[in-house]
């Protein structure tokens, strides 16, 4: 399901799919991206629509590669990744690989710059039917109502420990808005959530793709079941 804006809009909140549809086809994986969807020193958030097939020598930074229509090979000295829309893995910095994009392939990337690669030196696969485990709910002064109860799963932690990415899933809950220091994409794969600031609000259901960004960030509702793969990157 695409984003539907219910009112105004949600300057903390961007709806990928819709911001990646129209991205021109490229063979080149660092010079074909489009125009970030948001870009600093420590993360850069870019869409990619790769053809054919290429290779890459010694990646520059961390990047979790979502698929959001196609398929995608990745080879490299630790094995092959094959991502399907749906799907997504994390390429450690230093990886070199080559890649090859089935027609109409599609992907949003988010790459964080690493001197040294995290818990994994070789491609990585995220593991959507991986066990949870219990994870801190939000600030209590932050809720309105009762505290959720929240899981996760890391599937990849950067060497900083700042870019990490997984899976994670809670009850329904409400917290007031609060300012960003992070990045976050989210693929929605069960329920819904609605994000609120001044300007409005915007909700995504499961198969929506959406980035928050840093800065005055936005209040999260969710009146179901809510489970994501997520990619983070936050300061130290």
């Amino acid at each position: 399901m695409i984003a539907k804006a219910l009112k105004g809009r949600v300057g903390a909140v961007v709806d990928l799919r819709a911001y990646a549809a129209g991205t021109a086809p490229s063979g080149d994986w660092i010079g074909g991206r489009a125009v970030p969807a948001f870009t600093d020193a420590a993360a850069t958030v870019a869409a990619l629509a790769p053809r054919g097939e290429g290779r890459v020598d010694g990646l520059s930074a961390d990047e979790f590669v979502l698929v959001l229509g196609g398929g995608l090979e990745i080879d490299s000295g630790g094995g092959r990744l094959s991502l399907r829309a749906g799907m997504s893995g994390v390429l450690p910095v230093g990886s070199s690989f080559t890649w090859r994009a089935a027609e109409g392939t599609l992907l949003v990337i988010a790459s964080c710059p690493a001197a040294q690669p995290g818990t994994s030196e070789t491609p990585v696969t995220i593991d959507q039917a991986a066990p949870l485990s219990p994870s801190n709910p939000p600030l209590a002064e932050l809720l309105v109502g009762p505290t959720p109860s929240c899981r996760n799963h890391s599937d990849y932690w950067s060497a900083s420990r700042e870019f990490v990415c997984g899976t994670w899933d809670s009850t329904p809950y409400h917290r007031r808005q609060m300012p960003y220091r992070h990045i976050e994409l989210m693929h929605l794969l069960e329920g819904s959530v609605t994000f609120a600031d001044a300007g409005g609000c915007v909700t995504f259901s499961a198969g929506d793709v959406c980035l928050a960004i840093r800065g005055d960030g936005c209040a999260w509702i969710s009146e179901t079941h809510v489970k994501k793969v997520y990619a983070t990157q936050r300061p130290a």
